[in-house]
């Protein structure tokens, strides 16, 4: 029992000994800092890359004809490396189209490495599945928008886009200081309205500004006139009106006193909205015959074609007032036979005009005998006195004066 114990205790000191690391250095340690200790491998480039595989004839230079030129590979190298090439992120810079790559073009800018364009950089306005050659010309010099850092070949990412957004705005910009109405081609429509084209922008028109129409799938391709209703650069929006554009172009044309066409949109308690060559105006209930008027859809009807003179506007809102009753040959004709009078509507209206004009000359000739009447009765005033009371009768004898001028 003994000799089993003297066994077991050195068997156990043994297999202690075998696991111990006391006095023990660890290889694998060494080899693990060995590997930190090795220098990185420079990444080579993508000029190195494509000359390391060039499998072609090469041609050597002697160093008689380096003498006679007066230059080497050395010499170029050392001017490359020396060169400064200062492109930063959106800078514009000029530069050329060498070639076409896929999903874009090389250009030259004068960089160290070619640019890239991609496709989706090469223009504003672009119809979907347009390719690269569509929108850029070989060997076409322009200008060119840096939109990226070098990357690891000193490549650079550039734009044309970019530039054309920024011009865009700008014109944008300028035709809203002008005020003048333009045309755009519709692009999209949608439950609020449609989508135009305006200078290479996205414009949106409400519906409710859209004249004589729906924003249907038909208005697509379409092209119409526009002015602007908001211009908002830092937001990205722009907001037209074709209503605003119609009307004011028409409210130019017309004037108090015109016999015009229309077509009854809609009938109200107090009158009736026609429809004026895509403008709205008010015949109202008063306006409509001399004689008292009991029961609207009796005399009117939405839909129906009449005939009536614009005796108000507002060219600023682009709202005007109609009248029938003026063009009334008897009281009460639109009420018993409208058709007599809108064949009689010019004829009509020149006579109401007529009456309207020598009215007006009364009325001036009524007030002018009442300013004379009264600069006499200032000059039997003054006859008797004194020379302070005579200056205040004088400056009220030239107020009177300059009335009548």
């Amino acid at each position: 029992m003994m000799k089993f114990g003297f066994a077991l205790l050195a068997l156990t000191g043994s297999a202690v000994s075998a696991f111990s690391t006391i006095g023990q250095t660890r290889p694998s340690t060494a080899l693990f800092s060995e590997v930190a200790e090795k220098p990185k491998v420079q990444q080579m480039t993508r000029f190195d890359r494509i000359k390391s595989k060039y499998k072609g004839p090469q041609l050597q230079i002697s160093p008689e004809i380096e003498d006679e030129v007066g230059f080497t590979y050395a010499s170029f190298d050392e001017a490359v490396a020396a060169t400064d090439y200062s492109f930063n992120r959106n800078d514009v810079v000029k530069g050329t189209v060498v070639q076409y790559d896929k999903g874009g073009c090389i250009v030259d800018i004068g960089a160290k490495a070619s640019a890239f364009l991609p496709l989706q950089e090469a223009a504003l306005i672009q119809v979907q599945g347009e390719n690269i050659e569509s929108l850029i010309e070989i060997d076409q010099e322009r200008k060119f928008q840096i939109i990226s850092e070098e990357d690891e070949n000193g490549q650079l990412m550039v734009s044309v886009r970019r530039i054309q957004y920024r011009e865009a705005w700008e014109k944008v910009v300028a035709k809203q200081d002008t005020d003048e109405a333009f045309e755009a081609e519709c692009v999209s429509v949608n439950r609020g309205g449609a989508i135009f084209l305006v200078e290479g922008l996205r414009a949106f028109l409400p519906g409710s500004h859209l004249t004589g129409r729906l924003p249907d799938e038909d208005l697509i391709g379409q092209v119409l006139p526009l002015k602007f209703l908001e211009v908002n650069e830092e937001d990205n929006k722009l907001v037209v009106s074709n209503r605003r554009a119609v009307v004011e172009a028409q409210m130019e044309d017309l004037s108090r006193g015109d016999v015009i066409d229309g077509i009854v949109k809609a009938l109200k308690p107090y009158g009736a909205f026609v429809e004026v060559g895509g403008m709205s105006g008010l015949l109202h209930i008063s306006q409509i015959s001399m004689d008292r008027i009991n029961d609207l859809e009796r005399v009117l009807q939405p839909g129906q074609k009449i005939k009536c003179m614009i005796i108000d506007h507002d060219k600023v809102n682009g709202r005007i007032a109609l009248s029938t009753k003026t063009l009334e040959p008897e009281p009460g004709d639109m009420i018993k036979d409208p058709e007599r009078v809108y064949e009689m509507a010019d004829e009509t209206a020149r006579v109401y005009l007529e009456k309207q004009e020598a009215e007006r000359k009364k009325r001036e000739a009524s007030a002018k005998d009442i300013v004379l009447g009264l600069g006499d009765a200032l000059d039997d005033l003054s006859v008797g006195m004194d020379s302070g009371e005579k200056e205040s009768s004088d400056d009220a004898s030239d107020n009177l004066d300059s009335l009548l001028s």
